[in-house]
């Protein structure tokens, strides 16, 4: 007599199962035991969840600590009477920011900024020219990359005591001038109507080397079949510039622009070393400063670091509202 399984085979022999049978274990084992969901243990997904703030904590917690908190402070300050030095504070209230805007002798020293703000136009158009010249086959192309990116590199203090030397009565820009018949050249940094313009051109020989790195990377990202399409078609280079460079490098000019305005409204290395705000030459920030350490007036020091805060702020909404970046149409 032979012994056979409740599903009718022989003892010992594989069970065989049933289509629907198999389909439900095969998917039970595929989502785990009994079909339910694998088991992870609960710590493994709090690590998990918490692994990307791990690795930001640092980050976050030193901009919290170094920009965010004193940001806040300055703002507190603004509202307040602080000398700098009392640990009591009188809240004023908004009535720092009225000084701000009512007092001529704050707000004036913004119109300084125009000399700066101009000069960066002639900043960025010299840096354009020669990173266009230099993205094509050019002879010591390196050589001249470097020569024009080396003043960026150079310490601005260092750089405002050279052009001191150069400026001054009887120094190496006189002496240059005498040689082409100038006998009566103008007190560069004496004379307020001109000492300005030439800040200003200290400031353009110093940060043309930056606006030229990034024209020429973003000149070269550029395709070449863009060119050799060109020139089969006849185009010259000034066509190319207008038809290829220019359009391709509009963002990076833009963001060239905003930095333009970021910096001529925050000058403050060359004045401050050169003439330290003598002669009609006090930038906004030099007015900051010696309002805050000169004057003692912490308060209105920090209203004016707000103010300036905001101004920029308004200027690169304003941009990018006007200039805004060109989306891709990926379909």
């Amino acid at each position: 007599m032979s012994i056979t399984s409740p599903g009718g085979a022989p003892a010992g022999a594989p069970a065989v199962l049933s289509p629907a049978v198999s389909s439900r274990r095969f998917r039970g084992a595929i989502r785990g035991t009994g079909g339910a969901r694998p088991l992870v243990p609960r710590g493994r997904t709090i690590v998990r969840g918490l692994t990307p703030w791990l690795f930001l904590a640092a980050a976050l917690g030193l901009l919290l600590v170094f920009t965010y908190w004193p940001a806040i402070n300055l703002v507190w300050f603004s509202l307040t009477d602080w000398d700098g030095i009392d640990r009591t504070k009188e809240f004023v209230g908004l009535e720092n920011y009225f000084e701000v805007f009512t007092d001529p002798k704050i707000f004036s020293v913004f119109f300084v900024s125009l000399y700066y703000f101009l000069a960066s136009f002639a900043q960025m158009a010299i840096a354009l020219y020669f990173a266009t010249i230099l993205s094509f086959s050019t002879r010591f192309s390196n050589l001249f990359r470097g020569i024009l990116f080396f003043p960026y590199l150079i310490n601005g203090v260092a750089i405002g005591f050279v052009f001191l030397y150069l400026f001054q009565p009887g120094g190496t820009l006189d002496t240059a001038l005498s040689w082409f018949g100038v006998s009566d050249p103008p007190h560069w940094l004496g004379d307020p109507s001109i000492v300005n313009w030439s800040l200003a051109g200290t400031s353009v020989w110093r940060y043309t080397g930056m606006n030229f790195v990034l024209f020429l990377g973003a000149i070269q990202s550029i395709p070449h079949d863009l060119y050799e399409a060109a020139e089969l078609d006849g185009a010259s280079k000034w066509q190319q510039f207008w038809a290829i460079i220019f359009p391709g490098i509009r963002r990076v000019i833009g963001l060239s622009f905003i930095l333009a305005i970021a910096g001529s409204l925050s000058v403050f290395e060359i004045p401050f070393i050169m003439t330290g705000g003598a002669n009609g030459s006090s930038t906004f920030v030099i007015q900051t400063l010696q309002t805050a350490f000169s004057f003692r007036q912490v308060g209105l020091a920090s209203a004016m670091a707000v103010v300036l805060l905001l101004i920029v702020l308004v200027v690169t909404f304003v941009q990018r509202r006007l200039f805004p970046d060109e989306k891709v149409d990926l379909t």
